[in-house]
Parts: C-alpha cells; sequence; structure tokens
C-alpha cells in the first residue's frame, strides 16, 4: 500500500488521476441531466462541472506559480533595541522533488523574490525534499543562491527524513545524511536541536531550531531543552519547529521562546471562502497566531508533494522585529 502511495502521489501522477475523476463526475453528471425528467437541475449541474474543471486547470497550472509576500511584524519588550526593524525572511516547505519541468522556474522566482526583500536573516522551517535527498541535489545551484548577512537556517521536517522512502534500512540512513549534507553544502545552518546566537553591537539574539516534532505517524525528535541548553531566560529566542502543533504541546509550556516559525500544513492548498481543510487538523495552520504576547507564524509554504493551489498561494514572509522598549 505504501509504494502504490507513493507512486499515485508522485508531483505529475496526481494531475492525471484528478483528471480522470473530474472527466467520470462529469461523463455521470451530463448522463444525469439526460436521464433526469426535471430540467430546473441541469444548470447547477452543469455549473458544477465548470466550477470543478476551473479550480483543477488553475490550481495546477497558475496557482502553484502565484508566489506572495506577506510582510508582518512582531513587536515584543524582550527584544534588544539593536534589532528593532530586524528582517527575517521565513520559508518552508519546499518539496523541491515537486519543481520538475516547467515548475522549475517556479524555485527560481521564489529564490529570487526571498533575496529581493534584503533580509537580515533567511530561515526555512523545513520539508525541503519528498522522499529521497536526489531531489535536493538537482537544485543545489538555486538554492545556493540565497543570501543574507545572518545567514540561511533551518530544521528537519518529516518529509526531510526517510519516512516516505521505500529503499532498505541501509539506505535511508545513509539518505538521511545527504540531507543533511546537502543543507550543509548549501551554506545553511541546521539546527537539530540547538542554537546560535546572532549579534548586533553588544547585544544579541537567539536562533534556536527542534528537529520535527509532530503528532501520530510524524517524527516526535523535537527537544525543548536540548535546543535551548545553557541559555538565560532574558534571552530573545526565535525558534525554528516544522510541525506548528509542538507549539502549544512543548514550546509554549516547557520554554520561554517569544517567536515560533512553522510550517507543515501547507494551508491546506486549498480554500474556498476564506474555509481552509487545513482548519480541521491543526489550531494553526496559516499566519501569525497570539499566545499572550508570545506568537507563532505558521507559513503557508512555496511548494508541496502535490503541484496544486486554489485560494492558498506559495508564500514568503517577511517578519520584521520591533521592540517595545
Amino acid at each position: 500500500m505504501k509504494q502504490i502511495l507513493m507512486i499515485l502521489f508522485a508531483p505529475d501522477a496526481y494531475l492525471w488521476v484528478m483528471a480522470a475523476v473530474m472527466l467520470l463526475l462529469t461523463l455521470a453528471l451530463l448522463w444525469l441531466c439526460r436521464r433526469a425528467r426535471r430540467r430546473w437541475w441541469r444548470l447547477p449541474a452543469l455549473l458544477l462541472i465548470v466550477l470543478g474543471w476551473y479550480v483543477l486547470v488553475y490550481g495546477t497550472f497558475f496557482g502553484v506559480s502565484d508566489i506572495k509576500v506577506r510582510q508582518v511584524e512582531f513587536a515584543s519588550a524582550d527584544l534588544p533595541a539593536a534589532f528593532d526593524g530586524y528582517r527575517i525572511v521565513h520559508f518552508g516547505d519546499a518539496h523541491v522533488g515537486s519543481f520538475n519541468g516547467w515548475r522549475e522556474s517556479i524555485l527560481s522566482r521564489a529564490v529570487d523574490s526571498i533575496n529581493a526583500q534584503h533580509p537580515d536573516l533567511i530561515v526555512f522551517t523545513g520539508d525541503l525534499q519528498n522522499k529521497v535527498p536526489d531531489e535536493i541535489e538537482s537544485h543545489l545551484g538555486q538554492l545556493r543562491r540565497l543570501k543574507a548577512p545572518d545567514g540561511v537556517f533551518s530544521v528537519m521536517g518529516n518529509h526531510d527524513y526517510p519516512l516516505y522512502s521505500d529503499r532498505d534500512d541501509f539506505q535511508k540512513t545513509a539518505d538521511l545524511g545527504r540531507t543533511m549534507s546537502a543543507e550543509q553544502e548549501m551554506g545553511w545552518y541546521l539546527l537539530n536541536n540547538t542554537w546560535r546566537r546572532i549579534r548586533r553591537n553588544q547585544q544579541s539574539i537567539v536562533i534556536a531550531g527542534m528537529e520535527n516534532d509532530g503528532e501520530g505517524r510524524f517524527p516526535q525528535l523535537g527537544n525543548v531543552a536540548s535546543a535551548l541548553t545553557g541559555l538565560r531566560r532574558e534571552s530573545f529566542v526565535v525558534m525554528l519547529e516544522h510541525d506548528p502543533t509542538s507549539w502549544r504541546r512543548k514550546i509554549l509550556p516547557h520554554s520561554h521562546c517569544q517567536l515560533t516559525l512553522s510550517g507543515h500544513t501547507h494551508g491546506g492548498q486549498l480554500s474556498l471562502f476564506e474555509w481552509s481543510p487545513a482548519g480541521l487538523r491543526f489550531r494553526e495552520h496559516s499566519g501569525m497566531y497570539y499566545a499572550g504576547q508570545r506568537a507563532i507564524n505558521v507559513t503557508t509554504g512555496i511548494g508541496g508533494v502535490v503541484p496544486f493551489r486554489f485560494g492558498t498561494p506559495p508564500e514568503i514572509v517577511v517578519i520584521t522585529l520591533r521592540s517595545k522598549r
């Protein structure tokens, strides 16, 4: 079953499956329209067919490339004055294995857009690949172009572990090492339950990162205590964690991190009249959420295993830090 699912949800295979489903539904509705004694419902049925095909075609060929830049501010009394106005670009869920063929140019435009924001720091919150590190290696040239004065920081997402690969255990272990090495080869600082300090004059903030910490079948490897070992309570901490469910489970109750950055949800990749199926599963699924003076930003990401977006465009988030003092 696992192998069947991996074939089914290959980046391009899904399109043919969805097109086949839509074709069958279309034929069924047309047949019912011809057989029905009451004609009043034929127009709604035809409108439903047109709407279905519109969503499929737009989401597949246009929605995936409509990259948006979302601007937000986060103010905290704990932020050192030297960092007032500090700009962080947050992106996630690249799933670069889906940027093949004509979609390869989308990744290039995303990189250009990130650099064009002139950030002080770039952070990536996981899911760089779909299944295997081979996907990353074919895009190293593009991803290596990401530059910021204080560097690029990243954490692992559930797809960055060999969970979805059908390779043997030995190869899976090797693949995990290759994924981590690829990020380091690009010059990214991979934070696996650890932290680094960013300085301005005599003041500093901390960028910390947890390994993926999800629920159910997802890896639960995040360790807040390890990620913050040696830090003082008064430190201003930006925590990177792929899965936003960890915010309420671990980060809020077991740390003082003022700002958490996550992804994972993709915003459901579909939104109709401001409703997304992601809201059925995630309490925080897209945008900025607050708990007192602390917050989490959940990005909808720039890609997906299934390259489809409708109403939830791929996004890059520019977070400007403000000191309440």
